[in-house]
């Protein structure tokens, strides 16, 4: 049997057993989820980029020499009608590495990382974040950087485009009534009258840390991530 490249996907719209679980979701074009093979390592042509509406990366479309066709992950030097690099171990690269696509992380467009050391069977590796983490020296990664690094600066012409992604507008709390949010009330353009900002069922919102301390992978954590900077 042929492995299909496309395969259907069923929207949930933001609803878990029915029950809507993230606001602000609902409706929106309808998808074909693309099979990417994260783990390809091996060599094969380049027959085209293409746009992938599931995630933010381009994702390239490749053949290898049995004619088995595969969709992989994009990066910025790719072009049709070349031969991908494939990917390889951690413990093979050079220090100062430009590496993505390391352990099921770096793989948003624009995204790379570098790769700063190697010891005692793990790598360091300095995320886009800033964050320092160690990852095992066997893992496969690709060299470069991930494509679209454009994708940032993307402005929507009108609020139609949100609504063929499955966002639902969203209304400011200030905006509500007293009674449907801590930040609603008061007359006029009101300030919320709270310390800190809150969620609609009174919890810490805007930089409130969500991170669970107890998290298994924080072992592998050197450094954490940078706080960002209010502009």
């Amino acid at each position: 049997m042929v492995k299909r490249l496309r395969q259907p996907k069923k929207q949930k719209a933001g609803r878990s057993r029915g029950k809507i679980t993230v606001r602000h979701r609902g409706g929106g074009h309808k998808r074909l989820y693309r099979v990417v093979d994260f783990n390809y390592n091996q060599k094969a042509k380049i027959l085209a980029i293409e746009y992938d509406p599931n995630r933010s990366a381009n994702i390239a479309l490749v053949q290898d020499k049995s004619g088995k066709k595969s969709y992989v992950l994009a990066s910025t030097d790719m072009k049709v009608g070349e031969e991908i690099k494939p990917a390889v171990k951690l413990k093979d690269l050079s220090t100062g590495a430009n590496i993505y696509n390391v352990a099921g992380m770096i793989r948003s467009a624009g995204a790379t990382a570098v790769l700063q050391a190697i010891e005692a069977g793990y790598a360091q590796i300095k995320l886009p974040s800033g964050e320092i983490r160690l990852v095992k020296e066997n893992e496969l990664a690709n060299i470069g950087q991930v494509s679209n690094s454009e994708h940032n600066t993307l402005k929507l012409r009108k609020a139609g485009q949100n609504r063929w992604r499955g966002i639902r507008p969203t209304v400011r709390g200030s905006a509500m009534a007293a009674g449907d949010h801590p930040h609603g009330g008061g007359e006029g353009r009101s300030p919320i009258g709270l310390k800190h900002p809150k969620t609609p069922w009174g919890k810490p919102a805007l930089g409130k840390k969500t991170r669970q301390k107890s998290k298994p992978s924080n072992k592998f954590i050197i450094k954490p991530r940078k706080k960002k900077q209010k502009t």
